[in-house]
């Protein structure tokens, strides 16, 4: 808890900005602060013991500020387990955000198609996700200042922030899949078989993040809701080899409808 503590105080001693919402900008939404009237910048890399985002397209930065008048914090980048470091310092920023004040989590991400009825470029509400395959952020001593030991997680996508993402993409004209997403480790993609397992498991979309983001959200308290991008098909469903770079070309040519969503959902959960 002391590095969390140290991140706070520092935090702390640069803005007493207090977020209602926290929103994790997944690849393609890192031009998503221009809809925010920002009032306070930090770096990730400027925060004692924080860790720091390595992917190429993620800021890594804190931006506090009000969008459409409700006070969030954004997440500029995220950090990934396969960059390193554990699983506690992945989700070291939600727990931040959430001691900063904030009480609803939107996660978005891109992610790879499983469902053979999505097409690259679809965005997929996050109805529950698999996070098997990942060590649980809640491994070690419990913060019992943070949530309970054994935390339930019947239901991690809070039905109504869904709803509200539902009827905002009806409203603005935005196709829009559900489905259940699994986080694996990375960095590598899935091979074929996998993608076959995961299918028959019941996933429809697969990345490497998020799901634990969810977990400790919801341990912590917060309400979470989610958006995947599906930048590509999976392996085996794919033609082609998948790249990085195809995964970066699609979330930047969906960004504007993916952008326009957060934009209009988030005041529609604050304020039903």
């Amino acid at each position: 808890m002391s590095a969390l503590t140290d991140a706070l105080r520092y935090v702390r001693s640069r803005t007493d900005f207090v977020p209602q919402a926290a929103i994790v900008l997944g690849s393609g939404l890192g031009g998503f602060a221009e809809k925010v009237d920002v009032l306070t910048a930090l770096d990730y890399a400027d925060i004692p013991g924080f860790p720091r985002s390595t992917v190429a397209g993620h800021a890594g930065r804190f931006l506090f500020g009000r969008l459409h008048g409700v006070p969030v914090v954004l997440m500029q980048g995220r950090v990934h387990y396969y960059e390193g470091y554990s699983m506690q310092e992945v989700v070291m920023p939600i727990r931040l955000m959430r001691l900063l004040g904030a009480e609803i989590l939107f996660l978005t991400n891109a992610a790879g198609g499983i469902n053979r009825s999505f097409h690259a470029g679809d965005l997929m509400c996050i109805t529950g996700h698999i996070a098997s395959f990942v060590p649980s952020p809640l491994i070690g001593p419990n913060d019992d200042t943070l949530g309970v030991r054994f935390p339930d997680m019947s239901h991690i996508y809070d039905v109504q922030l869904s709803e509200c993402i539902r009827q905002t993409a009806a409203a603005l004209d935005i196709p829009l899949q559900n489905g259940v997403y699994v986080q694996t480790t990375g960095p590598q993609y899935e091979t074929p078989e996998e993608i076959r397992m995961y299918a028959l498991l019941g996933a429809d979309a697969v990345g490497m993040s998020t799901a634990c983001e969810a977990v400790a959200a919801v341990h912590a308290g917060m309400r979470v809701c989610g958006i995947s991008c599906i930048c590509n098909m999976a392996a085996g469903i794919s033609p082609v080899p998948l790249t990085h770079e195809e995964v970066q070309q699609t979330a930047d040519r969906t960004a504007p409808l993916f952008r326009a969503l957060v934009e209009n959902a988030v005041p529609r959960m604050v304020n039903p």
